[in-house]
């Protein structure tokens, strides 16, 4: 199935690059050019395969040890993760001082924004105008690829403006000179509107099926589009916007995966190799995923993920150990942080789980320090120096965690169902305690209390999966590991780790200065 589709992608990215060239630089397409690209059944499920290698789903790539994925880079942002060569690399430099700069920092902001504007502009809204007059394509293929497209071009909206703010929103390819080629931001709230109509329309016209990604040939399903209508209304809920009707919605879509067996959570099968976390680490074959990043060694291999879990020099002290020439510790939690973990009952803490702290009985380092464990590839590491594992952007685990917070903040109590939706997640974690015993503890708490329960349940769960930066914008709280237990403190005016203090500019990217060279209505004010 992975070659498959790796080879249809192939042979159409040759096509259509050559059409092609960079967002607001791009050479007008007229309605000739869209046609001649859809001749037949191959060329719509191509123009859709696409989208799946593009834009936000290629911010997974890990293309080097000095330089991290995109996605590690929120994580970056918080201070509360470290890349141990980001001395090397002037953004990650900047990101940790607070100092990134439009003009100096121009090339790595473009990258972020163009490429996400490219799946919009070059490959979901060519699609979309296409695969409608495209041959050869039945009903349900028809509504199957237009749902897909759309839910791609919703992704990457949602992560343009979680990060830049108001945004253009381009809606269709560039066909005439009449066509708006420079233009105007739209509001954030005008964005996120935009990305509901996409994502409302994929679920209830796409007729998209009703099962796990990997129970769909890896497609999109009517559960990843769930999954991310869920996220996308728990942020409208909060900042900036602060629609607090959103807080039901995001429990509904969430509930809606929490409560079907086809999106079913990971048991373990003991507490060691085949534990939850374990296969996590090492399958990509499970009900609990949602959405995730393809990956295949021999095809189009993940880059240096399994090198990531040990630290720098590590691989040259001990040569011959693993097949990897380098070695560097890209995305790894701060100490502070990981008190957030009950040592002496949390599974995910524990050795050979998220974290290690000894590879094969040597020692990762002379601290005893853990390491993300996470990213081990044993068959990688020991043979291929292939990195074939896939990566998880939404699973059904953060949906239980999604629909206890929305829950209590829709109905401004806690109840039942989201304490026995939080209780489910800490129960598959713990050592020691039963589900019933967890539920005890969770119902005497007040709501403020429960949520931020939840908040540090979603650190704890979800700490390698690029999650925490999006929750500290939503909620403008700052994990501030300085307490005992870790408690949470408004970001602005926080400190980092770094010695940073956040302002609120340091929220958003700043937008990249040859973007706003090129399309001088960019500054101009938002259209609402």
């Amino acid at each position: 199935m992975k070659k498959i589709l790796y080879i249809v992608i192939a042979f159409f990215l040759i096509g259509l690059y050559s059409s092609c060239n960079d967002f607001l630089e791009e050479k007008q397409q007229s309605s000739k050019d869209i046609e001649s690209a859809f001749q037949s059944k191959d060329d719509g499920f191509a123009a859709v395969n696409m989208l799946y290698r593009n834009g936000v789903s290629n911010y997974f790539n890990a293309g080097s040890a000095y330089i991290a994925p995109y996605l590690f880079y929120g994580g970056y942002r918080t201070g509360l993760f470290d890349n141990q060569y980001a001395g090397q690399h002037l953004f990650n430099s900047n990101i940790y001082s607070m100092t990134i700069d439009s003009s100096v920092n121009d090339g790595e902001l473009v990258n972020l924004w163009r490429q996400a504007y490219q799946e919009i502009t070059r490959f979901a809204n060519f699609a979309l105008v296409g695969i409608p007059i495209c041959p050869g394509l039945s009903d349900t293929e028809r509504a199957q690829l237009m749902a897909e497209a759309k839910f791609f071009r919703a992704l990457n909206y949602f992560y343009l403006v979680k990060n830049f703010g108001a945004v253009p929103i381009v809606d269709k390819p560039m066909v005439s000179l009449n066509d708006d080629i420079y233009p105007r931001r739209s509001s954030v709230k005008a964005v996120y509107e935009f990305i509901l109509t996409d994502l409302n329309s994929a679920l209830n016209d796409g007729g998209l099926l009703d099962k796990s990604m990997p129970d769909n040939a890896l497609r999109v399903t009517k559960g990843s589009v769930l999954a991310l209508l869920a996220d996308v209304n728990l942020n409208m809920a909060g900042y900036p916007l602060n629609d607090a009707s959103k807080y039901a919605e995001a429990a509904q879509y969430a509930k809606m995966i929490k409560d079907n067996s086809a999106y079913a959570l990971i048991q373990s099968t003991d507490k060691g190799t085949k534990s939850v976390y374990n296969i996590l680490r090492t399958s990509d074959a499970e009900k609990e995923y949602l959405y995730q990043m393809e990956f295949e060694g021999s095809i189009t291999q993940g880059g240096w993920y399994p090198t990531y879990a040990f630290p720098m020099g590590w691989v040259a002290n001990n040569p011959g150990v693993i097949k990897y020439s380098i070695t560097c510790s890209t995305y790894n939690p701060n100490a502070g942080l990981l008190k957030i973990y009950d040592a002496n009952d949390d599974l995910r803490i524990q050795e050979g789980q998220y974290f290690h702290t000894s590879y094969k009985g040597i020692a990762l380092d002379d601290k005893g320090s853990r390491y993300p464990h996470f990213f081990v590839e044993e068959e990688a590491l020991e043979s291929t120096a292939l990195s074939s594992k896939d990566r998880v952007m939404y699973r059904t685990a953060e949906m239980y965690l999604t629909f206890a917070e929305a829950d209590v903040m829709s109905k401004g109590t806690v109840g039942d169902e989201a304490v026995d939706a939080l209780a489910t997640i800490q129960a598959r974690a713990s050592l020691n305690k039963t589900k019933d015993q967890i539920k005890a503890t969770l119902t005497t708490l007040s709501k403020d209390e429960f949520v931020q329960e939840v908040w540090k349940e979603r650190i704890r769960e979800l700490m390698f999966e690029c999650k925490i930066w999006n929750d500290v914008t939503r909620t403008r709280m700052y994990p501030d590991i300085s307490t005992p237990n870790i408690s949470f403190v408004p970001v602005i005016g926080a400190k980092t780790p770094y010695s940073a203090t956040f302002q609120e500019k340091d929220l958003l990217y700043p937008y990249p200065n040859s973007e706003i060279q090129r399309n001088p209505n960019l500054m101009q004010e938002p259209i609402n």
